[in-house]
Parts: structure tokens; C-alpha cells; sequence
């Protein structure tokens, strides 16, 4: 089995690529930072022999395009694709600058488009895979100074939806996860206890249970959020 995680240096996306590697994955794991990808590339090889890691900004099209051209050649077909990569800037929609709700829609939606239109394709030629998406709480509801996080996670959920629709007659999955609070680098220096936070190992978990599950079922949103924060 092969899976494709995007932003998986940090976090999310990381522990998820751990726990698909400590049960035999193949991985293709995309990240801005090359140096952090070569480390956690070695890391991963004390776990499975199969680890490609590709250095791309996935905010811009023409980086994103570039290697989406060449993944037929470099890996060929996976079997689960993780739309992980994303980012918090916060602030008043109403006072922002621009520039801070494009670079967000271009990170938290248009990569996981371009991403899910690929690779959902082959899913729907082969007839097998399994999509998931990392939104967020903030895709039911906005939070507090994340106006445009709010409505580009939202977008994120649209487009779980979407791609959940046109490709279930293929028996290829798609599931949506909207996190709470979660341990990752956005909540550094917080004085709030670990104990307090989902921990991204609690995500990477529920989905390889997801993955586990019957042919026939598909697990359509996973809300998991702290007990008491």
C-alpha cells in the first residue's frame, strides 16, 4: 500500500505518516523544507524501506503542477492521499490585508483541489483509494480572529463533500476530519497543558481504523475535539 501526505513534517501530518509507516506504507510525504524532509526521511527508514520526500511550496500552482506532472513516473498509483498541508494566519477578515486571505486559500484549498483532481482519477480508474481531508472545527463554524482560516477550511469541507459524491460510485473513499484544538507547532509557547489538546497521534490513529473498516462503509467526517479546553 502506498500513501501521499502533504505538510507531512510537522504535526498532523507527520504523526500520520509515522503510524502509516509502523504498519508497512509506502510514502510519498511532501513538505516545504527539504532539510526537515531529509531528516524525518531517515528517521522513517528504521520503519519502512519505501519513503519519497519532495521539497514543493503548495501554495504555488506552477510547484504544485510541476510535480503532480511527474508522479505518474516518479511513484505511480496510491492508495491514500492525505490533504494535510495548511495554515493559520490569524486576524479580522474585515481588516486583513489580501494578501493573508490568498495565501490561505491557496494553501488550504487550491492545493488539496489540485491535489484530490489528480490523484482522485486514478482512484476512479482503478477503482480503489481512499481521500482524506484535514479541515477543521472552523469548517462548521468560524473562529475567534481566523476570518479567512474559517472560510477556506470551510472550502476544504465543500470540497470533501464533493469529491466524497463523484467518486463513491467507484468505491473510492473520502473522509473529512475536523480537528479541535490539536497539539502542533501553531500553539507554540502556549502555557496550556499537553493533556489538554487532541494530540495529532490521536488523529493518525482514528484514520488507520478508517482504513481498516469494511469494503462497503464509508466514514463520511470525524469530529474529535478536546474533552475539556
Amino acid at each position: 500500500m502506498k500513501a501521499i501526505i502533504t505538510g507531512a513534517t510537522k504535526g498532523i501530518g507527520r504523526a500520520i505518516a509515522i503510524k502509516l509507516a509502523e504498519n508497512g506504507y509506502d510514502l510519498i510525504l511532501v513538505a516545504r523544507n527539504p532539510k526537515e524532509l531529509d531528516n524525518f526521511r531517515v528517521e522513517l527508514l528504521a520503519l519502512t524501506k519505501g519513503v519519497l520526500v519532495y521539497a514543493l511550496d503548495c501554495s504555488d500552482k506552477g510547484q504544485v503542477q510541476k510535480f503532480l506532472k511527474n508522479a505518474e513516473e516518479d511513484f505511480g498509483f496510491v492508495d491514500v492521499l492525505v490533504n494535510n498541508v495548511g495554515t493559520f494566519m490569524p486576524g479580522s477578515l474585515l481588516d486583513e490585508a489580501d494578501e493573508v486571505f490568498e495565501k490561505q486559500q491557496n494553501i488550504n484549498v487550491n492545493a488539496g483541489y489540485y491535489f484530490s483532481k489528480f490523484f482522485g482519477k486514478k482512484m476512479r480508474a482503478q477503482k480503489k483509494g481512499h481521500v482524506f481531508n484535514i479541515c477543521s472545527v472552523a469548517s462548521k463554524a468560524p473562529v475567534k480572529n481566523g476570518g479567512s482560516y474559517s472560510v477556506t477550511k470551510a472550502a476544504m469541507l465543500s470540497l470533501n463533500h464533493v469529491l466524497r459524491q463523484e467518486l463513491a460510485p467507484y468505491n473510492v473513499k473520502v473522509t473529512a476530519f475536523l480537528p479541535g484544538s490539536t497539539k502542533t507547532a501553531s500553539w507554540e509557547g502556549t502555557t496550556i497543558p499537553d493533556e489538554k489538546f487532541v494530540q495529532p497521534a490521536d488523529i493518525a490513529d482514528t484514520l488507520f481504523t478508517i482504513l481498516n473498516l469494511s469494503k462497503g462503509v464509508n466514514v463520511d467526517e470525524v469530529l474529535i475535539t478536546p474533552l475539556d479546553f
